[in-house]
């Protein structure tokens, strides 16, 4: 059977194996850097306290300018030509004209009907001209 002081006593060995926290050091405030473009004779603004300020200067012409990254930018070249495309917008646009072959078009069905019955007569022209019968 244990003694009464044995517990405390396995609590202070316990504690004196823990590790001695490290005195607090105090942490150096953090800097503040402030990069400025700053145009034609505008004087570049003091710091103030633990704050560096950078100033790049630029001529005064290229005030209101866009920047070179954004102005330097190629033409695009080798796109599709105005003729492909008016031909697309025709093709797409096809379904809306009268005659057409499309359930939400002008004619519905019976544009459908009309071009099958143009396809058969022009297969027959074509027989015909062949000479088959």
């Amino acid at each position: 059977m244990p003694r009464h002081g044995a517990i405390p006593l396995i609590g202070l060995m316990l504690v004196a194996m823990l590790p001695a926290p490290v005195a607090a050091q105090p942490e150096p405030p953090p800097e503040r850097i402030i990069n400025l473009l700053v145009y034609g004779d505008d004087p570049c603004p003091q710091s103030k306290g633990d704050e560096i300020v950078v100033c790049a200067r630029r001529p005064e012409a290229e005030r209101y300018r866009i920047p070179k990254k954004l102005r330097e930018k190629p033409a695009p070249s080798g796109g599709p030509g105005w003729g492909s495309q008016v031909a697309t917008m025709e093709q797409v646009q096809r379904s809306t004209l009268p005659g057409s072959c499309s359930v939400n078009g002008s004619n519905g069905f019976t544009g459908c009907t009309a071009k099958a019955l143009e396809q058969w007569f022009a297969e027959r022209r074509m027989q015909q001209s062949l000479g088959e019968p």
